[in-house]
């Protein structure tokens, strides 16, 4: 089949407006997933939507919040497959032994402190006892502060065997249970009528 020249400009219009809707398309493909988001349970979940500004474990996946993309390669794999986070209370020892341990091994990790009955309900509801303390490695439960445990799950995790962060600043320790919503305000009284005019007259 033969084109005329104007078939073939034609043709060539709706060739560039395809390769232009492929691009665009691409780019929207590419705007989707970009927040990693690490919930209380140490899951990581990916999403378009920016976190609120409360979510204190909301990641952006090119480095927001605490800058990630600095960290060694073979840290970020771990860290992407295999998120840590402890539950610890304070004056609790094995915590504080476990908080060591894990900034020794150079293992980034997010913090959840014990401190209220609203917290320690929480914890009973996620691992089934208040004791602390409680490490999660992946999905991977540990509730002890035992380096030679904690180093067998490491190394099973695929985190360095050496600490190889420099510089890095560990988030600090948030509340495990929300923040209890402040009640609301109690609506204003009425305004009083005016009393009337003299006339009998109400304005």
């Amino acid at each position: 089949m033969t084109l005329s020249n104007h078939d073939t400009s034609l043709a060539a219009r709706v060739a560039t407006l395809a390769a232009v809707a492929a691009l665009l398309a691409g780019a929207a493909t590419g705007a989707l997933a970009q927040y990693k988001i690490v919930g209380p349970d140490g899951r990581v979940t990916y999403t378009d939507k920016p976190p609120a500004p409360s979510d204190a474990r909301a990641r952006t996946a090119g480095g927001g919040g605490a800058d990630t993309s600095a960290l060694p390669g073979e840290v970020r794999q771990a860290m992407s497959r295999f998120p840590v986070t402890l539950y610890s209370a304070k004056g609790c020892a094995p915590c504080d032994q476990a908080r060591q341990w894990l900034k020794g091994r150079g293992i980034p990790f997010n913090e959840f402190s014990i401190e209220s009955n609203a917290d320690i309900d929480a914890l009973k509801s996620k691992f089934g006892a208040p004791n602390l303390p409680v490490i999660t490695i992946g999905s991977q439960v540990i509730r002890s502060s035992s380096t030679s445990e904690l180093t067998t799950y490491a190394d099973a995790a695929g985190y360095p065997k050496q600490s190889k962060l420099s510089g890095y600043n560990w988030p600090a320790p948030t509340p495990l249970a929300p923040p209890a919503a402040a009640p609301a305000p109690a609506p204003a009284p009425a305004p009083a009528a005016p009393p009337p005019a003299p006339s009998g007259i109400q304005f």
